[in-house]
């Protein structure tokens, strides 16, 4: 499914996250896309990984909640602030999304703050990573 905007993508975002419904995730990544991730040194590149790290990590937060959103003057880019639990762990941070002229997300980079937080996801991502490796 093609977008017709960055803005388009970010609402069926917003859509999957409130429903559940993945597939929509299967249509907003470009087949290329990129992940950057808070705890891993390379990027993770490809749809099939960065699909498994996004439906992954949605089941690993809690009180998930997206604040606000701050677009570039060109649109392809966005940031979102979210906060969420890890366990007992709270935890603030920001997805950096940038798209391509299809509106489909070509990178998704991600920062989390404090380092208690980003420990406890780390541990509950690093347990379903190292499955997902081995499989």
């Amino acid at each position: 499914m093609v977008f017709e905007s960055s803005r388009t993508a970010i609402l069926r975002w917003h859509e999957m996250l409130r429903t559940g419904d993945m597939t929509i995730l299967n249509e907003l990544l470009a087949d290329n896309v990129i992940f950057r991730s808070p705890v891993a040194f390379k990027p993770y590149e490809g749809k099939a990984v960065v699909y498994f790290i996004l439906t992954n990590v949605i089941q690993v937060f809690e009180n998930f909640i997206y604040h606000r959103e701050f677009y570039t003057d060109d649109q392809q880019s966005v940031v979102l602030e979210f906060s969420a639990n890890v366990g007992e762990k709270k935890l603030k941070g920001i997805d950096m999304i940038r798209f391509n002229a299809q509106g489909q997300i070509i990178e998704f980079e991600v920062m989390i703050r404090p380092m208690s937080g980003l420990n406890a996801l780390a541990e509950q991502m690093g347990k379903r990573i190292t499955q997902y490796q081995a499989s």
